[in-house]
C-alpha cells in the first residue's frame, strides 16, 4: 500500500496551482538553500533517521523543519486541511500516529534547494503570512515543512523542547502516541493480548503451538504457559487460536478437527499464568452460584442441551436446567466480537431457547435454585443482552432493537433502523446498521427511543472496549480506528490502517495492516 501522504500532496499542488484566479499575478515562490541536520533529532522518543529519509528533516537559518506528510504531522497532534479561501490550515486535533521513516534507496544529499511558497496559511486559526515571515514554511519535493521555532513548537502547540550540543534536538508533543510493543516478530502471526501486567501469544514451530505470556516492561523475559499438536490429518495444520477475557479472566480457544468431529478447547489462564483446559467440544458457558452452565451447540442435543456441573465434572456429573420442552437453547456471536446472549443475574439465567430445532427462539428465565422457566419475551428473538436493570433484543421481524423490564414487561421500540451491533458504555446504548456493503452507520439511542447518529462517515466495525467505542475504519477511509467516550465524543483518530482489535484490559491493542505490527495506545 503506498504511503498515504502521497495522494494528498498531489492534491494540495494542483490546488495551490490553482488559488489564484485567471488575470490575477501570484506573487513568486522563492528559492532557498536548505541542509540536512549534523545533529540529532528525536520526535516522541523516536530517533529520526535523515540521510535515507525520502522526507528528511531538513534546516533553514539555524532552525530544523520537518515534513508534513500525513504520518508525521499525526505523530505530533497535528492535522492539515486545505481549502480554496484560506489555503493551508494547520491545528491541533486529536490524532496520533505511530512513527513511519518513510525510507528511500537513495541516499540524501547535505543540502538542497527549497521553496517558500507565498500562499496563506492559517496555525490553530491565525493568519500566518509566509512571504515575511522570519522562518516561513518551506516546500521541499512537494511537500510543506514547518519550522520547529519555540513560538510554534513551545508557544503555539506546547509541546517540550529541548535542545543541546549532546543530545540534539527533542520534541515532545502531548497528544496520546501508539507504542510499539516490543514482542518477537512471530507474535503478529496469530493472536495477541494484554491483561493485567502481561502480553500473551503465540509461536508456531512445527506441528506445536507454544503459548506464551511476557511482562509489559520486560517483553523480552517469555515464559511458556502451554503447549499443543496442531496437526491434522484431514486438516493440515490448524494454527489459529484466539483470546478473550471471559468475567475478568483471560482465556483462549483453539478449534481441533473437522465441523462435526472436531471441536473447540477452551482454556483458561489463572492469574498465576498456568493454563488449563476446562472445556471443550461445541458449547457456550457461564459461570453462576450454582456450578458453571453450560450450553451444548452440538449435534447431540435432542433431549435437551442447558446443563449444570461443577468445575472439572463438565463432561460426567452434569444436571439438566430448566423445562424439559425447551431443546435447544442458543449461543450468538455477532460481527466477530464474542457476545454470548446467555445472561446470569444472581439465581436466575437468561437465554435463547426454542421447544423444537426449526421454532423461534424466544428469551427465557430459569431459576436455577427451583429450576422454574418463565418466557419473558415471546417474539422471535435472534439477540440479547442485559443491560443494567433492563433487556435489550433484536427481533427477528424487522431486525429493530427493543428494551424492557427483566420480567419483559413495558416493551419500547428504540431503532428505526435494522440493527446489526448494538453494546453500552456508562449507560448510553449505541448500535450499527447497514449502510452499504461492510459499511454501517453508528448511532446512539436514548431510553425512549431517540436516535442520534454518532458518526458522519459510516465504520466497518464497533465494539466496546475498557470504556471506549472503538471504531474501525476500511483501507481507503482518512483513519483506521477512532476512539470515542460514553457519550459518543471524539478522543482519538488514529492515523495508522489497522486490521485487528486485540483483546486487552489495560487502554487499546491494535494490529496495523501495513506491517502487522502491534501497537499500544494508553
Amino acid at each position: 500500500m503506498r504511503n498515504k501522504w502521497a495522494g494528498y500532496t498531489v492534491v494540495f499542488s494542483l490546488c495551490m496551482s490553482l488559488l489564484v484566479p485567471a488575470g490575477h499575478i501570484r506573487a513568486k515562490d522563492v528559492s532557498v538553500r536548505v541542509t540536512l541536520p549534523d545533529f540529532s533529532v528525536n520526535l516522541n522518543g523516536h530517533t529520526v533517521e535523515n540521510q535515507y529519509r525520502e522526507y528528511p528533516l531538513l534546516v533553514y537559518h539555524d532552525i530544523t523543519y520537518f515534513p508534513m506528510t500525513w504520518y508525521d504531522t499525526r505523530l505530533l497532534g497535528l492535522e492539515t486541511t486545505w481549502s480554496p479561501d484560506d489555503g493551508l490550515i494547520i491545528k491541533q486535533s486529536r490524532v496520533a500516529s505511530s512513527y513511519v521513516p518513510n525510507k528511500s534507496e537513495r541516499r540524501n544529499a547535505a543540502s538542497y534547494a527549497a521553496e517558500v511558497p507565498a500562499s496563506a496559511v492559517k496555525i490553530n486559526g491565525k493568519t500566518i503570512d509566509n512571504s515575511n515571515e522570519e522562518y516561513p514554511l518551506l516546500s521541499f519535493r512537494d511537500v510543506r515543512y514547518f519550522p520547529l521555532t519555540w513560538r510554534f513548537a513551545h508557544d503555539e502547540f506546547g509541546w517540550d523542547y529541548q535542545w543541546n550540543d549532546t543530545g540534539g534536538l527533542s520534541i515532545t508533543s502531548h497528544n496520546l502516541q501508539l507504542q510499539k510493543v516490543g514482542l518477537p516478530a512471530y507474535a503478529k502471526e496469530n493472536d495477541v493480548a494484554l491483561f493485567k501486567g502481561y502480553y500473551y501469544f503465540v509461536e508456531t514451530t512445527d506441528t506445536t503451538n507454544h503459548v506464551y505470556r511476557a511482562p509489559v516492561k520486560q517483553p523480552s523475559d517469555k515464559e511458556e504457559i502451554y503447549s499443543y499438536n496442531i496437526k491434522s490429518v484431514a486438516y493440515g495444520l490448524q494454527k489459529d487460536l484466539s483470546f478473550q477475557i471471559r468475567d475478568n479472566m483471560l482465556w483462549f480457544t483453539y478449534h481441533l478437527g473437522g465441523g462435526i468431529m472436531g471441536g473447540n478447547y477452551f482454556v483458561k489462564i489463572g492469574g498465576d499464568g498456568k493454563a488449563e483446559l476446562l472445556h471443550q467440544g461445541y458449547l457456550d458457558f457461564r459461570d453462576t452460584p450454582y456450578g458453571t452452565l453450560i450450553v451444548n451447540l452440538g449435534a447431540d442435543n435432542d433431549s435437551g442441551n442447558l446443563y449444570l456441573s461443577q468445575p472439572g465434572q463438565e463432561g460426567t456429573n452434569r444436571k439438566r436446567v430448566g423445562d424439559l420442552d425447551l431443546k435447544f437453547a442458543q449461543h450468538v456471536a455477532h460481527s466477530g466480537v464474542p457476545a454470548t446472549a446467555t445472561s446470569v443475574v444472581g439465581d436466575d439465567v437468561y437465554v435463547l431457547c426454542s421447544p423444537q430445532l426449526n421454532d423461534p427462539n424466544s428469551i427465557y428465565k430459569i431459576n436455577l435454585k427451583t429450576d422454574k422457566t418463565e418466557k419473558i419475551v415471546s417474539s422471535s428473538v435472534n439477540w440479547f443482552r442485559i443491560i443494567g436493570n433492563k433487556l435489550y433484543y433484536v427481533k427477528d421481524e424487522n431486525n429493530t432493537l427493543y428494551s424492557s423490564a427483566l420480567d419483559g414487561t413495558g416493551e419500547i421500540k428504540l431503532s428505526d433502523h435494522a440493527v446489526s451491533w448494538f453494546d453500552s458504555i456508562d449507560g448510553n446504548v449505541f448500535y450499527t446498521t447497514k449502510k452499504e456493503a461492510n459499511r454501517f452507520e453508528l448511532y446512539q439511542v436514548d431510553p425512549n427511543g431517540k436516535e442520534t447518529l454518532v458518526w458522519k462517515t459510516p465504520v466497518a466495525g464497533v465494539q466496546v472496549l475498557n470504556d471506549r467505542l472503538v471504531c474501525r475504519f476500511g483501507e481507503n477511509d482518512d483513519y483506521g480506528v477512532v476512539l470515542l467516550d460514553g457519550s459518543g465524543h471524539l478522543l482519538l483518530s488514529v492515523a495508522d490502517p489497522i486490521s485487528r482489535v486485540l483483546t486487552t484490559d489495560d487502554g487499546i491493542l491494535l494490529q496495523t495492516s501495513r506491517d502487522s505490527s502491534v501497537e499500544l495506545i494508553r
